[in-house]
């Protein structure tokens, strides 16, 4: 029998979870102070012995952890129904209810908050690197590479994606998220601690919270959203990643100057709590629920969230999708009819993992290497953030209403554009604002949006066998690019100028577009031919 928790969020062991996410706040609560006694250093901590408290405080984080995990576990795992008997179809000419718009609105939020955490990441290395004299680009002859930091996180990222996307299968998608949550909490502690040590510590846990999230949520969204309005929504959504960047980036600059880099991290708290609060308005997913028995609670969320909606259980495959998943690995997507395709999807994917870790990553740094000093840096990638923001909109209107193939085509070619142009001008841009704010927004915000269209073109490109390979694959590329680039770095290269992270991006998305357009296949209803890659069912396909 399970248990509803006030506000609304169902628990097996509410006051095991409660119990838990109380200690993991008061541990949290027990760094402060710590932090607060080095106001007069300028919140320089590095060296500092960890006092009594925050020794407590970590012994509380732990058991925490531990506690809510137990309470976020449902009762009955062993009854419940392999996960492969059960498929839930949704009808793809159902219209956005009210429902559907609080939802969006809702995981529009929590992909913002789960976004923010690696982009912190660019924020903070040049002030991590300075208090604790690592190697950066502000400090070539620092001692350890800042480039460490990212490395961890990425890591964690990459192990995040297969342990969320597995206890989200386990434990639900709602209580995956809130454990996220709780994380997010706890790894704010990062602001307060003392030794580069325990900061790449805590920065690997929030890679592992952040990196399952958007999986979770595009996993969620398949089994709620009318498919007929799902991809456009997927691109709006994920494309928050842009507006998460413009937060950062308006955070760093208020916060940093008065509180020091690490004020970024312990915001980690206050947002943690907020995803909490937002899973109130998360439904479960219905696939889980009715893997577990629960029948009656799947057909009302499918029938809140998709009226038209059909549950169907231990339903037959089609001989397609029977052929398309021969072979259990990776394999049959490397193999016709999927090859091409294929190729595709790792070139895009790893152009935006390099895009993303290694001219992202590093231009706050490379700003400040310019002459900028870390205000106007900042400042300068918020305003150009907020200047490319409206391309997310179009980018999704360009996707649902015009074409997916051509939406990629035209962003990829806009942002190897942008990157090539920093490469021609490289340090010159700095002296000019209007030119540097135009094409910083390129790589910013079309990055963002090329990664939000992309995992919803590779859930769409193939057959249900493959799908969840697919995508896998597609997301697993782009970190892949990341930790190439970071481990680069931490083996001792230097971290390159603007003019060489623009270039490292651009070559591989030119690459991509002419691979997109020789191999890349249009998702719109009837645009592909019977028997391809994609089957024209996109709009009632199996989740």
């Amino acid at each position: 029998m399970r248990t509803r928790a006030v506000g609304g969020i169902d628990f097996a062991h509410p006051l095991a979870f409660w119990t838990g996410f109380a200690a993991c706040v008061a541990g949290v609560a027990l760094h402060l102070p710590m932090y607060a006694h080095a106001s007069h250093m300028g919140y320089r901590m590095a060296g500092m012995p960890m006092d009594a408290p925050m020794m407590i405080g970590m012994g509380l984080i732990v058991a925490g952890l531990a506690v809510t995990a137990y309470g976020l576990v449902p009762r009955g795992l062993k009854e419940a129904r392999r996960a492969g008997e059960v498929r839930v179809r949704a009808t793809g000419d159902g219209r956005l209810r009210p429902a559907h718009l609080g939802l969006i609105a809702v995981m529009t939020a929590a992909v913002t908050i789960d976004a923010m955490k690696p982009i912190t990441l660019a924020f903070v290395a040049p002030g991590m690197g300075a208090e604790y004299g690592l190697k950066s680009a502000l400090n070539p002859d620092g001692d350890l590479p800042v480039a460490l930091l990212p490395l961890f996180g990425l890591t964690g990222t990459v192990l995040g994606s297969f342990l969320w996307g597995w206890l989200g299968d386990r434990i639900g998608r709602r209580a995956a998220i809130l454990l996220a949550g709780v994380m997010f909490v706890t790894t704010a502690i990062c602001g307060a601690m003392p030794s580069f040590a325990w900061n790449l510590v805590m920065c690997l846990m929030m890679g592992l919270a952040a990196g399952g999230m958007l999986p979770i949520t595009f996993s969620l969204l398949a089994e709620t959203i009318p498919g007929r309005h799902r991809g456009w929504i997927m691109v709006l959504i994920g494309g928050n990643l842009a507006l998460a960047y413009v937060l950062t980036s308006w955070l760093s600059s208020e916060l940093i100057p008065a509180y020091s880099w690490r004020a970024l991290w312990l915001l980690g708290m206050p947002t943690g709590v907020l995803l909490i609060l937002l899973n109130r308005w998360i439904p479960e997913s219905p696939r889980f629920l009715l893997a577990h028995g629960r029948e009656t609670e799947a057909r009302a969320i499918m029938s809140k969230y998709a009226a038209e909606a059909e549950i169907v259980i231990e339903a037959e495959t089609s001989s397609e999708d029977r052929a398309a998943g021969d072979g259990g690995g990776y394999g049959p997507l490397f193999r016709r009819p999927f090859a091409g395709l294929t190729v595709a999807v790792v070139i895009l994917g790893l152009s935006i993992g390099l895009v993303t870790y290694g001219f992202q990553l590093w231009i706050p740094s490379n700003l400040q290497k310019l002459g900028l000093d870390q205000q106007t840096a900042d400042r300068a990638l918020r305003d150009s953030a907020l200047l490319g923001l409206p391309l997310v909109f179009v980018a999704a209107a360009m996707y649902g209403l015009w074409s997916a193939k051509k939406t990629i085509l035209v962003l990829t070619a806009l942002v190897a554009g942008a990157l090539l142009a920093f490469f021609s001008a490289g340090e010159s841009l700095v002296r000019d604002d209007t030119w540097l704010y135009v094409l910083l927004a390129g790589p910013i915000v079309g990055t963002a949006t090329i990664s939000a269209v992309l995992a919803a073109y590779s859930s769409e490109i193939y057959p249900t066998r493959v799908r969840s390979r697919g995508s896998g694959l597609s997301a697993g590329v782009g970190k892949f690019g990341g930790v190439a680039v970071t481990a680069v770095l931490v083996a001792g290269v230097a971290v390159p100028s603007i003019g060489a992270t623009a270039l490292l991006g651009a070559v591989p998305l030119v690459l991509a577009v002419v691979a997109v357009v020789f191999f890349g296949v249009e998702t719109r209803a009837g645009a592909l031919p019977s028997g391809g890659p994609l089957r024209s069912q996109v709009s009632a396909e199996d989740v």
